[in-house]
């Protein structure tokens, strides 16, 4: 059986200047259902990094909107963020190579890999109409080494 609890939504503009916005929808829904503060962090920080995805890559500067929702089901916190930018599925970015020193690696490409390491898990599908629905999820369960 699933258990879902009510969904808290919103829909900003994607600017830079509303992921604020967004990061306290997810923390309002986090710590509405006791999540730890490991999970709080990885949360706010995979949301962060895939809104900023959409505005910076996905609008660029022809600008739209991110519909955000956030919502409980079982023991996990599912984040769905949907746009209409042009179709992009980040779950077939492959990892970046990590034996190559920071200083040395291109300039981004961090931000699919940090989103990967915050969730469970990151799903992609096409939005009917155009543009994308990327969902995250992380459960409320410590991970191994996190404080319980």
């Amino acid at each position: 059986m699933v258990v879902s609890r009510e969904v808290a939504a919103m829909t900003v503009d994607a600017d830079l200047d509303r992921l604020a916005d967004i990061r306290a929808l997810v923390r309002d829904v986090a710590l509405s259902n006791d999540a730890p503060p490991a999970c709080l962090e990885d949360l706010i920080q995979a949301v962060d990094e895939a809104a900023t995805n959409i505005v910076l890559h996905g609008y660029g500067s022809r600008g739209g909107e991110i519909d955000v929702e956030a919502r409980l089901v079982d023991d996990t916190i599912v984040i769905v963020l949907s746009d209409t930018a042009p179709i992009f599925d980040p779950t077939t970015v492959p990892e970046p190579d990590l034996s190559v020193p920071a200083l040395r690696r291109r300039p981004g490409g961090m931000g699919l890999h940090l989103i990967r390491l915050a969730t469970d898990s990151m799903v992609h599908r096409p939005r009917r109409g155009g543009g994308n629905i990327l969902t995250l999820s992380r459960s409320l369960d410590p991970r191994p080494k996190e404080d319980r």
